[in-house]
């Protein structure tokens, strides 16, 4: 993740600080048609023939538009928590953890911080920092471009400790992150970091995960 949280009276400036792991169908027409007429002298009934039935239309849906430098993103897809990533296994808690990273990356793109908020500890430092500058950088107008956050590895051991902690090792991969001021100006970049990896400790409560806190792995 990257943090960027300094400010001055022209607003937030850059700081960085590398933060690595880290429609429906709608059917148209009727189903048939009514029977015909039987002329006055019929002796039995005619065949009846249904009306066709149009091709179905797609619902409009939005489009989504990453950000760039004619404006922030748009209709951006919100991560959806996988059914696996509930339960208290190794599948789950590596689903979880990226599922954690989606939030993560989602919040560069919109400033909404708030589900990601709701699975983790406030003690968490650096996810703190992350939720600042995500927050900071979509307020008054601002907006981020770039930043995309991407998990290619994810694994534990699926080892529980004395406190109730899973352990996940995590590497994460982070696109170069463009500050982007009201009045559609450039404020700063910072370039894409090198994947570097990070430990991600998460506790099982109440049917569901939250992270605890997320250190970088040294060495």
């Amino acid at each position: 993740m990257t943090s960027h949280n300094s400010c001055t009276s022209g607003g937030m400036r850059a700081g960085a600080i590398a933060f690595i792991l880290l429609g429906s169908l709608v059917l148209a027409g009727c189903s048939g048609g009514a029977p015909a007429d039987p002329g006055p002298s019929s002796s039995a009934a005619e065949s009846t023939s249904p009306s066709a039935t149009p091709t179905p239309t797609p619902t409009p849906s939005a489009v989504y538009k990453p950000a760039d430098a004619s404006g922030p993103a748009q209709n951006v897809p919100v991560p959806v928590l996988p059914e696996v990533a509930k339960t208290e296994t190794k599948e789950g808690l590596e689903a979880f953890a990226k599922y954690w990273f989606a939030l993560l990356s989602y919040g560069y793109e919109t400033g909404d911080t708030e589900a990601v908020s709701a699975i983790t500890s406030a003690n968490c430092v650096m996810c703190e920092r992350s939720k600042q500058v995500q927050t900071g950088w979509h307020e008054e107008g601002r907006w981020l471009a770039g930043g995309k956050v991407t998990t290619p590895v994810v694994n534990t051991a699926f080892n529980k400790s004395s406190d109730g902690q899973y352990q996940v090792a995590v590497q994460v991969s982070q696109e170069a992150l463009s500050y982007y001021n009201a009045d559609g100006s450039l404020d700063s970049t910072d370039a894409k970091p090198a994947d570097s990896g990070s430990l991600m400790f998460a506790a099982y409560r109440d049917g569901a995960w939250y992270v605890n806190t997320i250190e970088p792995i040294a060495g």
